[in-house]
Order: structure tokens, then sequence, then C-alpha cells
């Protein structure tokens, strides 16, 4: 069987954009024009002032003109007002709406300051981005009124856009993990749970970036402290493991490890908060000052070569580490750990490809920083220290020097140098099938024990199982090495990887998971996944993430079996059935996937690049070799009506009432729609919040919600527009079933019956 290698890029939409503004090989210009003269001066008060206020100014970037553009200076220690050389925040949409390059609206430059070589910051982001998701990262000529003012590096923002591209949302709890004032002798942003109880004990430690998200943070900093055996419900534990390996193998203690900040975190759909690796400039041993470990006062370059990545476990904690000690203390979390310090050293070290990369970078800026009269060193000192040791204020390690040593030493380390052997895998039958199963086996040497990782969309987080080596479910020879699992109920896709292990070290398979995984798919056979219902003229009944009423597409899932939606495409042009690829998510049996129709990526996964016409048009589902899932032409639509099947999933379609997200017929009966108070309730069934429409001139009095035994619940009532009401639930019914609306009329109270899920 042929297996697919995948690498973890939960969207499509990742794209070209972002490596054209981001190429390495490139050098970009950005000339910044300030109409004050005394620009520098006004930026300095502004850092100084604390408030992040922004000077106006133009930028051109790659010839291309932006005015009323805010810049301000940005970092911590990188900025001096006694410095000419400052980084800069540069927010393109700061006053026009909008307003970016090639899809980025914020540029950050950073001075590259303490790094002689200019390598260390775009070197680290392009070995981290192999691993986890890490900003992409190069270099940019900078001019001030049209004056060279340096080569500086180019790196692309943790904000809003690359959180929906690498998670395929951005309205969850994020939060940028950096104290207010550093303290050199303390937690900072450690997670520890000693600050207290209370959300506000917190606020001078971690930036909250969302709407929301205190309480999932405190829950976080509970689960870590209090009840670690639980991590995995609400931390992605193995990206963590990724970060705490690359900061430890490139010896990047600015970071978690050293002060416990430069990083962000950011819970996604499925509840699971990611760590989210920052400021890389000074990796690669520039910062030495502590470890909160046994170097707690800090350390040498000599030090540095020979840390041992277990220093919390194996020596002791000086100020809490629970993001790094709670984890390594698990045995298995620890080997894994290990195991993925070894791919980066493998894939990166050994091989030498870093030195590779770092001299086709530094030929690549060679003339630029021999132009750049502002740099903190001498041409001679970038010269050297991709392989040698500058010498400045601190000693600034040779890239080549530290990381030579530390891979030798590291790699002779048990937990890196006695794992066990990955020789084969298969699986049989070789397709997948709707209500199938499926057995994996796993040949290994020198492994007791073994993971399989399986998940059926990029949407899900993948689902561990153990392994047998015992002779049956599928293993033939107990104690033979070759391990089986033996998965039942099949989708049409799959995503997996494995994990084996001894009492010393682990290994997966691939090296890179869950960043890239192995991947079977088959095509649907039949049209088991159909277009349900659609609305085109959206004017205040159903909103999305953003709070928007835009068109939308429900698909439904008329089988028994999850269904994949890989290979799909979503298309309002015959000649283009591939216009639009839906996110390879899962559907459910018996569920729904509805798909926002707004040309608008940014805002999520399931925002297509196309709109609907409320004047009527065709609309298929299709995969990418042609074959047509289903397809339709409907009409002209009326406003604030849908045009859905009935029966739901198979019939004809019709002009409904909406019901996003549930079964046409919910609005088909006298539960729904009074003929003569024309009573639309929707949807029905709802989570506790729903519409009420309804004539205004028989309206009188508060909507009332009552359950089967009598208890009333209190209700949020707004109004949208003249006749359309709003309710939310505000005391949460004890459980799920049918529910009672009493509306008042001139004539009366009507009961209408509403189910709450």
């Amino acid at each position: 069987m042929k297996h697919v290698l995948l690498f973890f890029f939960l969207f499509s939409f990742l794209g070209i954009n972002a490596q054209d503004f981001y190429d390495v090989e490139t050098i970009e210009e950005i000339r910044i024009y300030f109409a004050e003269d005394n620009w520098d001066e006004i930026l300095d008060q502004y850092y100084i002032d604390g408030q992040e206020q922004r000077l106006l100014a133009s930028v051109e970037i790659n010839g291309e003109l932006f005015d009323s553009v805010g810049i301000r200076y940005k970092g911590f220690s990188s900025v001096s007002t006694d410095r000419d050389k400052n980084p800069f925040n540069i927010k393109l949409d700061y006053i026009i709406d909008g307003q970016d390059y090639k899809g980025f609206d914020k540029i950050k430059l950073s001075n590259v300051i303490q790094d002689p070589s200019f390598l260390r910051e775009v070197l680290s982001y392009e070995i981290a981005r192999k691993y986890m998701p890490a900003p992409k990262a190069n270099f940019a000529n900078v001019f001030i009124n049209n004056e060279l003012w340096g080569l500086y590096t180019n790196v692309e923002a943790i904000n809003g856009d690359f959180i929906s591209d690498n998670f395929g949302s951005n309205n969850n709890p994020f939060f940028k993990c950096n104290p207010e004032e550093l303290d050199f002798d303390g937690e900072n942003a450690n997670l520890n749970n000693s600050p207290g109880q209370d959300s506000t004990d917190y606020f001078s430690l971690y930036e909250l970036r969302s709407e929301k998200g205190w309480s999932e943070l405190l829950e976080l900093i509970d689960v870590l402290n209090e009840s670690p055996e639980n991590i995995e419900e609400i931390l992605q534990v193995d990206q963590t493991l990724w970060m705490h390996a690359f900061n430890y193998a490139l010896v990047n203690f600015d970071s978690y490890i050293g002060y416990a900040q430069n990083y962000y975190l950011y819970q996604d759909d499925n509840g699971l908060f990611y760590p989210l690796i920052w400021d890389l400039n000074m990796s690669f041993g520039s910062f030495r000052f502590t470890d909160a470990s046994e170097f707690f006062d800090g350390f040498s370059i000599e030090d540095a070569k020979t840390i041992d990545p277990l220093s919390h476990i194996n020596s002791v904690s000086v100020y809490p580490r629970p993001l790094l000690r709670k984890l390594l203390e698990n045995e298995t979390y620890q080997r894994m750990y290990l195991a993925h310090m070894r791919t980066i050293l493998e894939e990166n070290f050994l091989n030498s490809d870093y030195l590779l990369r770092g001299e086709t970078m530094r030929a690549v800026i060679d003339q630029s920083v021999q132009n750049d009269q502002n740099k903190f060193y001498s041409y001679q000192d970038f010269q050297d220290n991709l392989y040698t040791t500058v010498s400045d204020l601190i000693d600034y390690p040779g890239i080549s020097d530290l990381m030579s040593n530390r891979t030798d030493y590291l790699m002779n380390l048990s937990g890196l140098s006695q794992a066990p052997t990955i020789n084969a895998f298969d699986n049989s039958p070789q397709d997948l099938s709707l209500n199938g199963s499926m057995l994996f086996r796993l040949e290994t040497e020198n492994a007791e024990n073994a993971l399989f990782y399986y998940r059926y969309s990029e949407s899900d987080w993948f689902t561990k199982v153990e392994m047998k080596d015992d002779g049956t479910s599928g293993d033939e020879i107990a104690g033979d090495g070759i391990f089986s699992y033996e998965l039942l109920n099949t989708s049409n896709s799959i995503q997996y990887y494995f994990y084996a292990e001894n009492e010393a070290a682990g290994r997966f398979a691939p090296e890179r998971a869950a960043r890239e995984f192995y991947s079977l798919f088959t095509p649907l056979e039949g049209n088991f996944l159909q277009i349900n219902e659609l609305m085109a003229t959206n004017i205040n009944t159903v909103a999305d993430n953003e709070g928007e009423f835009d068109d939308w597409i429900e698909l439904y899932n008329t089988s028994n079996n999850a269904i994949s939606t890989a290979g799909m495409y979503l298309s309002d042009e015959p000649g283009n059935p591939t216009k639009w690829a839906l996110p390879n998510v899962i559907v459910e049996a018996d569920a729904y996937l509805n798909i926002w129709a707004d040309e608008n990526g940014g805002q999520g996964y399931d925002h297509a690049n196309f709109r609907l016409s409320s004047l009527g048009e065709f609309l298929t589902l299709t995969y990418a070799d042609g074959t047509i899932l289903d397809s339709l032409i409907y009409p002209a639509q009326t406003e604030n009506k849908s045009w859905g099947r009935i029966p739901n999933g198979t019939g004809p379609f019709e002009e409904l009432f909406p019901t996003f997200g549930y079964n046409n017929e919910e609005m088909t009966g006298i539960n729904n729609f009074n003929a003569v108070e024309n009573v639309v309730i929707f949807p029905n069934p709802s989570t506790g919040s729903f519409k009420v429409q309804l004539s205004v001139n028989k309206w009188k009095g508060s909507i009332e919600l009552y359950a089967l035994d009598g208890k009333r619940l209190s209700l949020f009532q707004e109004t949208i527009s003249e006749g359309l009401y709003e309710l939310q639930v505000q005391d949460r019914p004890a459980s799920a079933g049918i529910y009672f609306l009493k509306i008042p009329f001139e004539s009366g109270f009507q009961t209408f019956k509403v189910i709450i899920e």
C-alpha cells in the first residue's frame, strides 16, 4: 500500500503570498517617509510613555506605496533612545482599513542586536518551521526619508492572520506570554499557579490578545499544576515538547526555559492550547543569563555546549517551570521530548545542513551588511560569527563551534542514542471503506511499547491508542517486535503516525510527527454528502464567527458513517468545478457542515472564496477529477429565507425558513410557523440562543420560557429589527429537551414548542 506523507499544514491557503514576502533568497526593500524631521525623538517619547502610540508615515514596500501607516518601536531590550537603529512595528491598516501588502497588514522589523552573525533569527525560524507553527522570516533593507538605515530581519507577526492561517480560526483564547516587567529573580509567565486563583492576579504576566480567555488560561494553569495526568485534555503536549526540544537543542534561553517569556498561547477549536515560539534573535547561545535550573545565575559558552536538556529533572528548578517539569516527570513524555531533539539534531546539525543554510543566507546579505552604517558590530564580526566567537560587551559564540560540540554531547545521551528502530509498517486491507476496519502493523527492533495516533481530518487532533505485541488483535506472534492495532468503523480518510519506545528512548514515524503524518484516502462512491440548504440573502438571520451576516451553504451527510471532505470542491462556476477546496474535515453521520460563502478565507477555514448570487445561479460539489457529488441551479432568493431540501437531505429544493445546521423539516411544523400569528422561531432545535420573527402589530409584552415542570427560565431579549428578536437563555437548562415559549399578543398568549440541546 502506498502511504502518503503529508505536512501538518492545517489549511491550503497558507500559501504563496507568505512565501513571496518572506523568501530567504530575497532582500525586501522598505522605505519609510516621516513628515516630521524629529521623528526619532517622537518615537523615543512614545516608547518611554509605554502606551504603544504610533506615528503616521508613508511606507513604500518593494516599490508599492502605502499612505497613513502607523509606526512605533517594537520589543524591550532591543530598543534604546540612545540608539539610531531601533526595531520597528509597522501597521499598514492603522488608518485605512484593509490596507496590506501581499496579505500582511503588520510588518515587524528587528534591528539584529545581540547577533554579529545577522543569521540567528532567520536561520532559527527556518529550522523551527519544520516541526511547529512558527513565523516566517527573511531580511529587509530599511530606508528612512531615503537614507539607508540598515539591514533588518523581517519577521512575520504572530497575530490574528497568523493564527487563522495555522489553526483555521482566530476567535479563541489567545495570549502573549510576556510579563509587563521582567523579574530577573522570579517566575514571570511560567504558568505556575502561585500568583493566585483570580484572573486579575495574572493580568501583569500575560497579555490577552482575544476578546475572552482568562478562565480558559486559569484552567490550563490549574490542570498543569494540580492534575498533570489530565494535561492532554487542555494542552497540545506534543507541540509543547517540540518547543522545549528546539529551545534546548539550539540553546535558545531567551524563552520559556530561561526567564519564562517570549512565547504565545492559542487555544484551538478542539480546546487545546498550543505554545508558539517567538523572538529568536538571541538563539545559539547569545542569551546566557539564566536557565532557572543549576545555571540560574548565568552560564558560559563552554557551559552552553553541555547543558543537560533534563536539568529540571536531573537537577533542580530554582524558579518553577511547570510546563517543563510537570511534563518531563512523565517518562513517556520525556522520551518523546528527547526523540524530537534527536530529530532536530539529525536533520539540521549532524548533517551540517544548518551551516549550508547559514552560508547561503550570509552570501545573500553580505553586501547589505557592508552597506549598513548603523549595525552594532563590524563587518569582520559578521564574517566570523557563523564559525567563531565574537567578543563585544559579551561573547557571542560561533554558531558552528557551539553546535558541533553541543550536537556531539546530546547525541551521546542515553535518551537519544538508544532508541528503538522502526523497520516497516503496513495496513490491511489496502483501501479504506466506510464502516470498515483497518489493521495497522508496526515492525520494530528494541521496542517494548508502541502507540498508534490517528484522526479522520485535519480539524481534529490525534487519538492515541496502544498497539499490542501479545499474539492477539491481529498480532500473530507475541514478543516478536511487531505491534498491531485494528481500527474499526473507519471513515474514507485517515491520517496517522506511530511512536515506539523502550526504557531509554523513543522514536516516531514519521520523525517529524505530528507536523508530518501518513495518510490513507479513498474517494466516496455514492452521493452520501449532499448540498442540503443555502442562503443567498442573509440579512440578519445567522451570523458567522465575525458577527457578519454572510451567504452560507449547508452540506449534509446522509450516510451512517463519518465522511471526510478531503479532495472535495465547491463552485458556483460550471466551467471551474474546483474553484474552492473544502477544508479537510469530518462530517459525522447525520450531521452538517456549514460553509460561509463570503470571499473571506482569512476569517477561517470554513469561508469560501466566492459569494452566492441572490438572483440565482449554479452550485456544485465535486472531486478534483470531475466526479459530481451534488449540483443544483437555484432561482432568485427572498430575503431571510433559505433554499433547502424537503425531506431533509433527499428531497427536492423549496423555499424555507432557515435551519442553519439543523434538519430542514424542523421549520415545516406548527411549532415553528403559526399561520395566524405569523411566528417563526429559528433555529429550532438550538443550544439556548434563537430568534423569533413575528407580526409587530400583534406583539405585546415579554416572551417567557418554561420547562416541562413549569419552571420559568430567564431570557435575555434583544431587538434586532422590527419584528425580529434574539433570545438568549440566561440560566442554562439542567438538561436538553422540550421547552415552551409563551408569546403575548393582543388576543392573548400563544405557546410554541422549542427544543434546547
